[in-house]
């Protein structure tokens, strides 16, 4: 059978796979034909019994090789799982204007670090500092690429050598097993650990302050909750002890938040703004998360502090291109006017879209659904609950609607379709839809898929019912 198989110019003869990318270079479906080729000569060689190995067939498998390889691999999805700042999904959504600036800056030249007044080098933040200062109160600011960057710059910077004290109750893991003890010691600082895990008082900093103290540190539990029995000491209090020994304080703030969150609905997280009155030396956090903009870290605080960042080697590592500063101010300036903020800012409008809206749109994409898919699904409109995710608001769900999605019918059931299969075919589509599955259904939140792809959703649902055996 081996001897049989085609040869890559059998293959390249096919009008099938000359027309699945009319644009793409020959040398890349050259490499697509002799994919198909290997494929099918390892599944002889495994002892696949009697397969078409036609260059007719083979010429379409290369087809859809050569197709995934001409699309981008980085794509825009549909995000229906409801979780709002999916880290998977690129966090959060950006603002219609931040994604007009990233288009404006992308594609040519920019004021990146010139100053056109004088014409003299300038510095990058200053196209945001101002910004952070009139939304914070803040005397300084600096941008990195994110809040593991600013809290590995502020450690090392402020206390590199030295030692940090922070609460029990604060050693927090952020994602991919990143854990303040190892972020220290990247920093070079020497961690001192006080109190319990569940409370920690101000006795505690005080009677762990040596001549080797550099820094109090706190660390906002952005990604977790203690619950029960529990005391953490308040900034605040932590900062006038620090300021009576001569030392620093910092707070790393986690997810963000801009403005008090309680005037949209939602619960109150401590803002930058905050942090600072509470006397904090140095304020940190993510650009992505409840701010809404573009992976970044941000550092707030006083002036002379945050002049040694820059002037640390390690700001020159971490700093941000011209991208995330035009995403990140365009974000920014919309803070300016915060009453607009839900109608103008892609997070917030996810975060506070009416619970009637969301229903209407779920039961009115069931409907399509259901018109179109109902001899392989069973389709209905059920209430659900989002999560906002990324670290941010932690063990706080918003109610919500989903559309369920069963394999049902006769050509279901012959199909073998199992919700797996059909969240695959999802993501398979174009545009690509992440669901999540629960209770043997593939269930598509409404919360955080946006308005104007609920048809893109229903015709995806269509293309991939049609494509199943019959």
């Amino acid at each position: 059978m081996l001897r049989k198989l085609p040869r890559v110019d059998d293959l390249l003869a096919q009008p099938l796979l000359a027309e699945a990318a009319p644009e793409a270079p020959r040398a890349l479906i050259r490499c697509a034909a002799r994919a198909a080729i290997a494929d099918a000569r390892a599944r002889l060689r495994a002892g696949a019994q009697s397969p078409d190995i036609s260059a007719e067939v083979l010429a379409a498998r290369a087809a859809d090789i050569l197709r995934r390889q001409v699309a981008p691999s980085l794509r825009r999805v549909i995000n229906a799982t409801g979780v709002i700042l999916h880290t998977g999904l690129g966090r959060a959504p950006l603002a219609a204007s931040a994604g007009a600036a990233l288009a404006e800056i992308s594609c040519g030249y920019c004021n990146v670090q010139v100053d056109l007044e004088s014409g003299d080098r300038s510095q990058r933040e200053d196209h945001v500092q101002w910004l952070l200062q009139e939304l914070t109160g803040a005397e300084a600011a600096l941008v990195v690429n994110n809040n593991a960057a600013a809290t590995v710059l502020a450690l090392n910077t402020l206390a590199g050598g030295r030692e940090v004290v922070l609460s029990r109750g604060e050693l927090v893991e952020i994602g991919g097993a990143f854990r303040m003890p190892e972020i220290m010691a990247l920093a070079g600082c020497r961690l001192v650990e006080v109190g319990c895990t569940n409370r920690t008082h101000l006795r505690d900093y005080q009677a762990a302050i040596t001549p080797e103290t550099a820094l109090l540190l706190c660390v906002h539990q952005s990604n977790y909750r203690l619950q029960g029995f529990t005391s953490q000491t308040p900034l605040a209090e932590v900062a006038t002890l620090a300021r009576a020994h001569g030392i620093m304080c910092a707070h790393d703030l986690g997810s963000g938040a801009l403005l008090d969150l309680r005037r949209f609905g939602l619960p109150h997280e401590p803002t930058a703004a905050e942090s600072l009155t509470a006397g904090a030396d140095a304020v940190f956090f993510s650009g992505d998360k409840l701010l809404g903009g573009p992976q970044c870290g941000i550092i707030l605080g006083r002036r002379k502090p945050l002049q040694a960042m820059h002037e640390n080697p390690y700001y020159r590592i971490f700093r941000v291109d011209k991208l995330t500063l035009a995403a990140l101010e365009a974000t920014l300036r919309l803070f300016l006017d915060a009453e607009r903020l839900p109608q103008k800012h892609a997070l917030m409008s996810v975060l506070t879209r009416p619970l009637d809206e969301i229903r209407v749109r779920a039961q009115e994409l069931a409907r399509r659904i259901a018109a179109d898919c109902g001899e392989w699904l069973v389709v209905e409109a059920t209430p659900g609950e989002s999560q906002v995710g990324g670290g941010s608001l932690a063990g706080h769900t918003l109610p919500t609607f989903v559309v369920s999605l069963r394999p049902a019918g006769s050509r279901g059931g012959e199909s073998g379709l199992s919700p797996g299969d059909l969240a695959w075919r999802l993501r398979q589509g174009e545009p690509p839809i992440v669901a999540r599955i629960h209770e043997d259904a593939v269930l598509l939140d409404l919360r955080t898929v946006l308005p104007d792809e609920d048809q893109l959703v229903g015709k995806a649902l269509a293309a991939a019912c049609r494509a199943l055996p019959t």
